[in-house]
């Protein structure tokens, strides 16, 4: 599939990498891409990124990714799936910038005509695109409204490394809140370990 990243962060080049070793056609989109031509990847602009991509991926900070999606248009995003793995937090990490919400459903309220996945938030992105790094299997979880959006999310989640048996659909939009707020107590845990490699595992009792 031809995926489209915006942003060229730590979490976007791992993810396109990630992606780009399974076949996929992979561009990351900055507000600068002249000066970003040092990443090993494909880089251009936002629109172009947008206009490239099958599939979209929000790997923006939290606090100006709507903004970002803005200009780009909803005309441009219109009918486009948007994976968000993106959270807003302050610049000392300790508090939400959507602390009632969620980023992913402040996208989908936005851009009514895209379909908003949420997945991925809830760990480093060391782990995003190798999750068999860990010691054993870990949870990964998904929330939307569209449920071909998720089927194909799904089948892109598979091809970073996590089986089916690992992906956990949570429901709605509305869930992308638990993923996000999530971040509080993700940094905790990084606190204790000394370590933001891990991720979390959801055990049922047989």
């Amino acid at each position: 599939m031809r995926i489209g990243l915006l942003g060229t962060g730590n979490v976007a080049r791992a993810l396109a990498h990630g992606w780009r070793d399974r076949g996929h056609d992979v561009l990351l989109g900055s507000r600068r891409p002249k000066e970003r031509t040092d990443l090993g990847l494909p880089v251009a602009g936002l629109s172009e990124t947008a206009a490239h991509a099958e599939v979209l991926v929000n790997a923006t900070p939290g606090d100006v990714s709507v903004e970002l999606l803005r200009s780009i248009g909803a005309s441009a995003l219109t009918g486009t799936l948007l994976i968000d793995v993106g959270v807003g937090l302050s610049d000392d990490f300790t508090e939400l910038s959507h602390p009632n919400s969620s980023l992913g459903e402040q996208i989908q309220e936005a851009f009514p005509l895209t379909p908003v996945v949420k997945t991925l938030c809830t760990m480093d992105s060391t782990v995003m695109s190798a999750p068999d790094s860990l010691d054993g299997p870990s949870t990964v979880f998904l929330s939307g409204d569209d449920a071909e959006a998720k089927r194909t999310t799904g089948r892109l989640l598979i091809d970073l490394g996590w089986p089916p048996s690992s992906q956990l659909d949570m429901g709605g939009i509305t869930t992308a809140r638990g993923q996000e707020h999530f971040a509080l107590l993700f940094m905790g845990i990084a606190n204790g370990l000394g370590s933001h490699t891990f991720n979390v595992n959801v055990v049922m009792r047989s």
